[in-house]
């Protein structure tokens, strides 16, 4: 049995009714298996149960939807939602704001403002303390001070000429969730740095020789989310690099000056991408940012 594929032909069968009232039984009935067995199986290969996945799918394209100026309850009809409310606690739940806010906080971004002009509402960073956790993925050794250092983990992806090691890194680990975290790890006495883009993991009893890995330790961190571009078109991932290089150098020379903090030296600043960053209109990631309150002079 090629499981892959049949997952594959039932998520283009979710994409070309996503509009629909879709059940688990009508999604397994085009791979031909019974709804117990695909749904356990749609489990283990997608990380969410198959209606999280409808629900997820949904959601995202109801957020495109909201760029064009749709109203909200044309929306929540049109994505098979039955009240206005329903579908606003949904989205709140996904994206961390009602529909109209979030639609707020985005707006200008991809018609009306420069492509990559950094600041206003939309960087106020969330504050949030995360416990440590620990990351196992792939990388490269990249030396700092002869300036080949880079905070853009992105470009170490488009660039890349191997084989799909993210495909690889989630079959080996099977991670509790999706989300692949991109760090700069320092070694203060050589110069260099561990670049690595991984995923958080319990342990690490799976990793492999080839693998790299890192412990980030616990921090209050500002989060910041990059303005949204899009990402549909073929060529459109350097946009993204780019308003992500932006969006540092903000950071650094605008935010922190009047934000009452100081960036905090002993902990690991960090990316966060995850289904928000795959090939959207609203394409965005997080920032996180280790910080302490400055201290009085």
């Amino acid at each position: 049995m090629n499981y892959s594929k049949d997952i594959e032909r039932c998520i283009e069968y979710i994409e070309e009714n996503i509009k629909e009232n879709l059940t688990a039984g009508q999604i397994a009935a085009v791979a031909g298996y019974s709804p117990y067995h695909f749904c356990r199986l749609f489990s283990l290969c997608r990380e969410m149960s198959v209606m999280e996945y409808v629900r997820s799918r949904k959601l995202s394209l109801a957020a495109v939807d909201l760029f064009r100026g749709r109203s909200v309850t044309d929306i929540a009809l049109d994505y098979g939602f039955e009240t206005h409310g329903g579908f606003t606690k949904a989205f709140r739940k996904a994206y961390g704001y009602p529909p109209s806010q979030y639609a707020a906080r985005m707006a200008g971004y991809l018609q009306d403002v420069p492509k990559f002009e950094i600041g206003g509402y939309i960087m106020n960073p969330v504050m949030v303390s995360k416990p440590a956790f620990k990351v196992a993925g792939y990388g490269i050794e990249t030396n700092v001070a002869g300036g080949n250092y880079t905070k853009d983990i992105a470009s170490f992806w488009i660039h890349y000429e191997g084989e799909n090691l993210e495909s690889k890194m989630y079959d080996i680990l099977n991670p509790p969730r999706h989300g692949e975290v991109g760090l700069c790890v320092p070694s203060f006495d050589s110069g260099n740095a561990t670049y690595l883009l991984g995923v958080i993991v319990d342990d690490l009893s799976k990793v492999t020789p080839d693998m790299l890995t890192a412990e980030v330790p616990e921090a209050e961190y500002a989060v910041f989310t990059t303005p949204p571009v899009d990402t549909s078109g073929v060529s459109k991932q350097e946009d993204f690099v780019q308003v992500i290089k932006s969006t540092w150098k903000y950071i650094f020379e605008e935010w922190f000056k009047d934000s009452g903090y100081v960036y905090d030296e002993g902990k690991l600043n960090f990316e966060f991408y995850d289904e928000r960053c795959h090939s959207r209109v609203d394409t965005v990631m997080e920032i996180y940012i280790p910080v302490r309150v400055r201290a009085e002079k």
